[in-house]
């Protein structure tokens, strides 16, 4: 059969090309397809024969539809889905049959033990305490954090700014990475939590910040190389067998950094937390 991809790169995605032969595939073929744009990564999984019973198609439709996508044999195609799965992308996690995931709850639960006792074995408590201490003694503290890293980038602020006097998270809706980091001085600490899929130019962003003058503290999943500019590395395992990464170990190591700090802040510390408390019991913030 004629490749449709015959003028297209070999690098074309694999999604990008089940999508583009959509309107001239056959009923089976097309049933084939739907099933594999939901859920790609089963193509790398199984073999022919076990594909083909899971989409109620013929092992001759697969072989078919392998080639009218630019493979020349269904093992290379398998190939080239196991290839995009370890550049990160969830998609190429989820599984179609009920039977994967029937045990799904205990399954989280063993990657969440898993990663938090990677993460930890790890972990420099010297480190952890260095950070903790540079977080209640410098002028600012700004946490970056883009995509997924938002949300941890948040944590940290809601949780420090009841004992740290100044600090901020970057960026927000519609600004712009460079307001914050132009206003970056000479010993202000920046924590960085860059967890993959990572933006395009964090590397840049990481120099720009030690060129300001930061001392940088990066965040990252366990695939991200130690940056030659950073201060503290932490390194946490977002390892998951599902459709989604697991942050459970992210979290854990945040709640670390918030517990020590407090601890550390002292008088001074407990004395903001009573303050911010007074003020919202008098706005009647709380039930």
């Amino acid at each position: 059969m004629k490749s449709e991809f015959q003028n297209h790169s070999d690098d074309e995605p694999f999604l990008g090309r089940v999508q583009r032969v959509l309107p001239v595939l056959s009923p089976a073929e097309r049933r084939l397809a739907e099933f594999l744009l939901d859920f790609p990564g089963e193509l790398g999984s199984y073999d022919a024969q076990e594909l083909a019973r899971l989409c109620e198609v013929s092992k001759a439709t697969v072989s078919r539809f392998v080639r009218r996508i630019g493979f020349e044999s269904y093992d290379k195609a398998k190939k080239a889905v196991r290839d995009e799965r370890e550049t990160g992308s969830r998609l190429f996690f989820a599984h179609a049959e009920p039977e994967a995931n029937a045990a799904a709850l205990a399954m989280d639960m063993r990657e969440d033990k898993d990663n938090l006792d990677w993460t930890f074995s790890k972990l420099s408590a010297a480190d952890l305490d260095a950070l903790s201490r540079a977080v209640i003694s410098t002028r600012k503290v700004w946490i970056a954090g883009q995509r997924i890293s938002h949300s941890f980038a948040q944590y940290l602020y809601w949780q420090l700014t009841k004992i740290v006097p100044e600090v901020v998270v970057f960026p927000q809706g519609g600004e712009t990475l460079g307001e914050h980091v132009a206003r970056i001085e000479k010993g202000d600490l920046v924590i960085a939590i860059v967890l993959r899929r990572r933006m395009a130019g964090t590397s840049r962003l990481l120099d720009a910040v030690t060129e300001a003058g930061g001392d940088l503290a990066l965040i990252s999943d366990e695939s991200m190389p130690r940056h030659s500019s950073a201060r503290w590395h932490f390194h946490c395992r977002t390892h998951s067998e599902g459709p989604q990464f697991n942050h459970a170990a992210v979290l854990a190591l945040c709640h670390q950094i918030v517990v020590r700090a407090t601890l550390l802040s002292g008088r001074e510390g407990r004395e903001r937390l009573r303050a911010v408390d007074a003020v919202n019991e008098k706005l009647l913030q709380y039930e």
